[in-house]
């Protein structure tokens, strides 16, 4: 278990950081309030053992700091256990209405403490369970049943943030949007178990691609999301102009080549996808006139034959 332990006494820390530690803990050591919170947002931490009278900030106020980062999720939530010499009715009180959730001596037996951090280890493993638990939900919530690829709402808010980041950076936005040649076609021909066949293997293709891009450090940040129905999109927020352009070409190429067998897309014979691409400056624009552009392309890039991309 990691343990922040305040106290801006250097002894009694020194004496407490050896005993925790000989109970085999982490013991990480903030000499006032700030610098509690501050190593409270640099690591995660298992259990706070905070000194209440401290010079500045003391630990009531240190604590309510502390609460309020944690927001109200119940799997964000740390033990705070303050540590005392002077552990009267009116601090205990004081104590739980800041956010603490316990009190102890400075002179605490051995076993005691020991026992405390017995009860403590339990609770952290169950918010440590609790928390993977939620981070799972909080994934199948933002992922499209079908393909695995984000859905449009998850999309949508990844848009919004990485648009204000690339606004304030003055960084060039692109956009890809991706629709499956013929798929009605496809569907009707072939049934929808293996339409869903098919668009598995092109969303695979596609994040395959999208993902070697990142890789290879061309397209930093970008993702796939599966738009709707046969469409989907792929977001490069931080790239050079160009850059989405090769993409779009790589992703064509890629799904031509899987050679999925589509005996009614014309002269194909195989699955195809057609892309509208755009890229535009976030300050000189708004991200609807993004998605209207790359759809315009992508419509162009209907007419123009398929299995292309129009980008600009």
């Amino acid at each position: 278990m990691k343990i922040l332990l305040v106290d801006d006494s250097r002894a009694i820390a020194m004496v407490m950081c050896a005993r925790l530690e000989s109970f085999g803990h982490e013991v990480r050591h903030a000499a006032n309030g700030q610098a509690a919170i501050d190593l409270f947002q640099a690591e995660a931490i298992d259990l706070i053992l905070m000194d209440i009278e401290m010079p500045g900030m003391n630990g009531f106020e240190a604590t309510t700091r502390i609460r309020a980062l944690e927001g109200h999720e119940p799997w964000a939530w740390t033990p705070i256990i303050f540590v005392t010499a002077t552990d009267t009715d009116s601090n205990l009180v004081t104590a739980i209405e800041a956010g603490g959730d316990d009190f102890i001596s400075k002179t605490v037996s051995e076993a005691v403490l020991q026992a405390k951090m017995k009860a403590m280890s339990r609770i952290a493993a169950l918010r440590s369970r609790l928390s993977q638990a939620n981070r799972k939900l909080q994934d199948q919530a933002n992922r499209d049943g079908l393909t695995g690829l984000l859905n449009r709402r998850a999309m949508d808010l990844q848009v919004d943030t990485l648009w204000e980041q690339a606004a304030r950076a003055g960084r060039p936005f692109s956009l890809l949007m991706v629709d499956v040649d013929n798929f009605k076609r496809y569907n009707d021909h072939y049934g929808h178990l293996a339409g869903d066949e098919c668009l598995r293997a092109v969303a695979n293709c596609i994040d395959h691609c999208v993902q070697h891009a990142h890789d290879d450090r061309t397209a930093l940040g970008a993702f796939a999301a599966r738009y709707g129905g046969e469409e989907f999109a792929v977001v490069v927020p931080d790239a050079a102009p160009g850059v989405h352009a090769g993409l779009a070409s790589s992703l064509v190429e890629a799904v031509h080549a899987l050679r999925i067998p589509h005996e009614k897309n014309g002269d194909f014979g195989v699955v195809t996808i057609s892309i509208g691409g755009a890229c535009i400056d976030p300050t000189a624009g708004h991200v609807k006139e993004l998605f209207r552009q790359a759809d315009d392309l992508l419509y162009k890039a209907k007419e123009s034959g398929r299995n292309r991309a129009e980008v600009c």
